[in-house]
């Protein structure tokens, strides 16, 4: 008894309860931004979880005999609702989200930030008066640049950046991304997913070292939209 007390007590485990908490703080936070701006998700949520278990419950009670399987099965009905539930949750936290950036300067490299580790973003790294902004992103893929903002104008500061990234990394691959819901651009919630596709041709060790070289180019900082984003978009599926 005296070995299990002090084994929860230990900093590993107590570091482990207070990520748990922190997790469950931003689920909360989460919940509650999303419900404001959306107030059919308590009742979508209830739905889906009653839809996946009332059919495991009436499966129980009139096609088992078994008390023991009855419960289980009806254990299992409640594990696939709330799994359902925060399906729900995500995909509606998650357009939320987007409903509440969309549209404003800086958006792009909001949803860039929510890139996992491994990728190395620098939003704003080049501006104009008209907030047509350019964000850099180094990966495997190598570099990719991303520009939002007015069509016609955007093309240029990508010319531009790309000209001046060439002179610090060489034959690494640049990548040019237009963000945006024209022809041949790629709309806000499919931009983390087309960069993370892209070809890799580098190592984690290449990619850090193109970043690093890259720092020299400088950045100017812009204000990135609030909201609950990033990390609220992943938090949903850390639940289960």
């Amino acid at each position: 008894m005296a070995k299990s007390q002090t084994n929860a007590k230990t900093p590993g485990a107590q570091k482990v309860k207070k990520e748990r908490f922190k997790q469950l703080k931003a689920i909360g936070a989460t919940y509650k931004a999303t419900a404001k701006v959306d107030r059919a998700l308590p009742w979508l949520m209830l739905g889906a979880f009653v839809a996946v278990l009332v059919p495991f419950v009436l499966g129980s009670l009139y096609l088992i005999n078994d008390v023991i399987t009855q419960v289980m099965t009806i254990l299992i009905g409640v594990m696939g609702g709330l799994l359902a539930a925060t399906f729900i949750f995500g995909r509606r936290a998650e357009s939320a989200a987007f409903a509440q950036i969309r549209g404003k300067p800086g958006a792009a490299g909001a949803v860039l930030n929510s890139m996992r580790k491994g990728w190395y973003v620098t939003p704003g790294v080049a501006v104009t008066k008209n907030q047509d902004i350019l964000h850099r992103v180094v990966g495997r893929p190598g570099v990719v640049l991303v520009a939002e903002g007015t069509a016609g104008s955007v093309e240029n500061l990508l010319i531009v950046e790309k000209k001046k990234t060439q002179r610090y990394v060489g034959e690494t691959p640049i990548t040019e991304i237009i963000c945006g819901d024209g022809v041949g651009e790629i709309p806000l919630r499919k931009l983390t997913r087309k960069v993370m596709r892209l070809p890799k041709v580098l190592s984690k060790a290449e990619a850090y070292e193109v970043n690093r070289k890259l720092g020299a180019l400088g950045n100017q900082p812009i204000a990135i939209p609030k909201g609950p984003m990033p990390k609220g978009m992943r938090v949903p599926r850390g639940i289960h």
